[in-house]
């Protein structure tokens, strides 16, 4: 077992795969595109050799199905289960790192009346999608999920907010 730094995409694999109890990659790969992917998107070559790393430093355990496809499942060892409850305890505050490309295209000289109307048709579609899913499972979520949810619904309609100020600014 060696030492291996711990990144918030390694907690994305450990926090699934407890949520999960056992795992193959493809399935954290799958649950991380179907919940956490609207706040914390990770590439799927990255969860596959997080899966990797953390295995080799003794976070995870794996067996290997029996069969043709000789499938991987991995679930927490204690220690893994331990930097995980351990990373869910911190409250130390880490910048959050905007990455909205039309904010750079705007740095750069962009054009608000092009890329306003697109920003807001496209962030008004995503938040109708998570308006629409809070009202249909909103309920059936831990508190934390349903208020990641909710960090989305707010994101997105400051988001529809300032695109309309940007476009009411152009003369």
């Amino acid at each position: 077992m060696s030492e291996v730094r711990l990144t918030t995409p390694s907690f994305l694999v450990l926090g699934i795969i407890d949520k999960l109890g056992e795992a193959s990659p493809y399935d954290v790969k799958v649950e991380a595109a179907r919940t956490v992917a609207p706040f914390w998107s990770m590439p799927h070559a990255q969860v596959y050799a997080q899966c990797d790393r953390l295995l080799e430093a003794g976070l995870l355990s794996e067996i290997r199905q029996p069969g043709g496809r000789n499938r991987r499942l991995m679930k927490l060892t204690d220690e893994g289960s331990a930097a995980l409850r351990g990373w869910l305890a911190d409250p130390a505050f880490v910048p959050v790192e905007a990455r909205e490309r039309g904010i750079l295209k705007l740095w750069f000289g962009a054009s608000p009346r092009v890329h306003a109307p697109v920003q807001i048709d496209e962030h008004r579609r995503t938040l109708d999608e998570y308006e629409e899913l809070a009202g249909e499972v909103g309920e059936l979520l831990t508190r934390g999920q349903r208020e990641a949810l909710e960090f989305g619904i707010r994101y997105e309609r400051m988001m529809v907010d300032f695109w309309h100020w940007v476009e009411s600014r152009e003369s």
